[in-house]
């Protein structure tokens, strides 16, 4: 409830036929006593709506309003309550919101402090909703680029907390177009972070490890935030698809000379070094991850299973020339067609080389391994999508020139051929 002494010195001056000029010392005498006030907080924060809506009336011009706002704005900052800091700021933004043009500095300055507020309540999506409030492209006020950035990169990392990687992604977007813009290394790096994190949230592990590793080198962050950084890196290249790429990913961050210091060392050299991992260690490693990164995949599958497995058979192509389906299954603790499905894919999509054989139920791996070329003649490796199609055509071709040649010879040589025709 507003306090009677500051009701009566606001409705004086609004009574009064002071000039213009004369009147923002008064108010201001009224918001010194508002901070002065022995009374409670909650009663202090009612004298401060009311206060910021008298000066917000018509009552007292724009140009003298807008200092009286701003300290006005500093003082809800100061209250030490949150939630009667967020009231005060919310019922403030609802009496700047019909005339939000003529006050855009003080309504920004408004948005920032509740951002502040909710963030500290870990109330993520409102604080991001509040910024999103904020006029960065006006007429009225020239806002830097800079500061641009800074409030979508914050919009961003707000709905990164709660997971809204789409959202997040779109705040993203705008500050990219300006990122060449940009000089301050903290909205750099704070950019950079924010894009590992999408890409880590939106399952691209492999563009999301090269990011935080670029990221851990920054020299502007302490070394526990490089650290973080690195081991955010060789988790993200654990769970990224099994293949070339991914290979080449890993022997980047196991020769990486830090590497031995994170907890993560131990499942990135037995990967590295393309040796199966026991359930146990996988257990282990899964207890350090985020949710999303033991999210459920179309297959049923957790993320980390599905790259462990792909992991294990792209150690079983280095250990065997060849593997029936069964033993396969068993070794990758899958079901056979489960089993055979994985070799599948990961064959079409030219993760592995070799080729499957129905028949007897045998994964025949090709390439090369410790310098030793395997993988048999070019029919087998010819046995796969068009190669088979090609084989098809020449055993086809073959058979009808031996069918020609042999008509040829029956009509030359009679004889001949009745004296060897087996009855």
């Amino acid at each position: 409830m507003v306090s009677a002494e500051v009701a009566k010195g606001l409705q004086d001056l609004e009574d009064s036929s002071a000039p213009q000029q004369d009147k923002p010392a008064g108010y201001q005498k009224v918001l010194d006593q508002i901070l002065s006030s022995t009374a409670s907080t909650q009663d202090q924060t009612s004298d401060l709506e009311a206060f910021i809506d008298a000066i917000l009336g018509e009552n007292l011009g724009i140009v003298a309003a807008r200092p009286l706002l701003g300290a006005a704005v500093e003082s809800i900052k100061r209250l030490p309550d949150l939630e009667l800091r967020i009231k005060a700021g919310t019922t403030a933004l609802r009496s700047l919101e019909s005339r939000v043009a003529s006050f855009e500095e003080q309504d920004a300055q408004l948005r920032e402090m509740l951002a502040d507020a909710y963030t500290l309540q870990e109330e993520y999506i409102e604080a991001a909703k509040v910024l999103q409030g904020i006029q960065l492209e006006s007429s009225q006020r020239r806002v830097p680029d800079d500061h641009k950035v800074s409030i979508w990169i914050r919009i961003c990392r707000l709905y990164l907390e709660e997971d809204d990687t789409t959202s997040a992604e779109s705040y993203l977007n705008r500050a990219k177009n300006l990122r060449h813009k940009v000089n301050n290394p903290e909205l750099v790096l704070g950019f950079q972070l924010s894009e590992a994190r999408i890409l880590d949230a939106s399952r691209k592990f492999l563009e999301a490890s090269q990011a935080y590793h670029s990221f851990s080198f920054s020299t502007v962050l302490e070394e526990e935030e490089r650290t973080r950084a690195l081991s955010s890196a060789i988790v993200c290249a654990v769970l990224a698809g099994a293949g070339p790429l991914r290979s080449r990913a890993l022997a980047k961050l196991y020769k990486d000379e830090r590497a031995p210091q994170v907890p993560e060392f131990g499942i990135l050299e037995k990967m590295f070094l393309d040796r199966l991992l026991s359930p146990e260690e996988v257990k282990k490693f899964s207890e350090s991850l985020s949710p999303h990164q033991l999210a459920t995949t179309s297959d049923g599958s957790t993320v980390l299973a599905k790259a462990v497995v792909e992991h294990n058979l792209l150690g079983v192509s280095r250990l065997y020339d060849n593997i029936g389906v069964d033993e396969l299954a068993s070794l990758l603790g899958l079901d056979a067609d489960k089993a055979e499905g994985y070799a599948a894919r990961m064959l079409e999509q030219d993760r592995i080389a070799g080729s499957i054989d129905q028949i007897d139920r045998l994964i025949l791996f090709e390439g090369t391994v410790n310098g030793v070329e395997r993988g048999g003649s070019e029919q087998r490796r010819a046995i796969n999508g068009k190669g088979l199609r090609k084989w098809d055509t020449r055993v086809q071709g073959v058979a009808e020139e031996l069918e020609r040649v042999a008509s040829m010879i029956q009509l030359q040589h009679p004889s001949l051929v009745l004296n060897h025709m087996v009855h």
